[in-house]
């Protein structure tokens, strides 16, 4: 077991699964300069280490994943301020771009409560969502005259349906977990407190399978999402396919099958 101190985050690492809680309860786990700055160093130690297959984000309390930017940070700091606007913006595509989205590893969003804002565009960077009953989900910015800066419009767009991503970004209301699970946004609910407990499982599967592979296919789906057209997306999903075929965790899968046994992969 891996661990490292910071002082508005936790990072821990266990059998190949490397958790990050933010760590701010008596602000809603609210992201500041301090936050983000410890959130880059473990999303880099995450992405370097290679024992580490699967990551796990949430939030400190059964009531709060994050509520988003630190309102009090934005007025200190930002406000009067347009490199340091801009600077916290670059810093947000660091964190949600370079270090989760463009990581070869799989990261899930454990959330536990509500996610508003920053909070809801660090779970929209993860590769999937597991959400307690209790979450609420949000775009909140345009409530205090701003808009997502890390990313909520672009990633939002691409994961629920044109239109009520719209309706979530101009009212600034949330949803519930259902709603969320209905639209696509969630992938599974539980009830609440689980749902960090249902996300370790999950991330234990994840975690069993072969490290190649899931680098391949993390690279994949990125790629073919973004891509423009069916061609060139199923170009980069037959090049992956053709480096998995090649791989240890290939072999040891057919192995495995006709051995009848569970894959043992490096």
């Amino acid at each position: 077991m891996g661990e490292k101190n910071y002082q508005t985050i936790g990072y821990e690492k266990n059998d190949r699964i490397a958790t990050i809680t933010l760590n701010r309860p008596t602000v809603r786990n609210a992201i500041n300069q301090e936050m983000a700055s410890e959130l880059i160093d473990a999303l880099s130690d995450f992405k370097e280490d290679q024992e580490a297959k699967v990551g796990i984000l949430t939030g400190a309390g059964e009531k709060i994943f994050c509520a988003g930017g630190d309102i009090a940070m934005f007025f200190e700091k930002l406000a009067k301020d347009s490199q340091a606007r801009y600077d916290w913006v670059v810093t947000g595509e660091e964190i949600t771009r370079l270090l989760m989205e463009r990581t070869e590893k799989p990261i899930i969003a454990a959330v536990n409560g509500h996610c508003l804002a920053g909070g809801l565009e660090l779970a929209l960077a993860c590769d999937f969502i597991v959400a307690a009953e209790n979450a609420k989900f949000g775009l909140a910015e345009i409530n205090i005259g701003l808009l997502p800066g890390w990313g909520g419009t672009t990633r939002l767009l691409r994961a629920i349906p044109v239109r009520k991503a719209r309706e979530m970004i101009y009212l600034g209301e949330p949803i519930d977990a259902q709603q969320a699970e209905g639209l696509g946004l969630v992938n599974r609910v539980t009830p609440p407190g689980r749902a960090y407990e249902t996300t370790l499982e999950i991330a234990r599967k994840i975690a069993a399978k072969s490290s190649y592979t899931l680098r391949l296919a993390k690279k994949a789906l990125t790629y073919g999402s973004e891509v423009s057209g069916m061609d060139v997306a199923l170009f980069v999903e037959r090049g992956a396919a053709s480096l998995a075929s090649e791989g240890e965790g290939f072999q040891e899968g057919i192995a495995a099958f006709l051995e009848k046994r569970p894959p043992q992969f490096k």
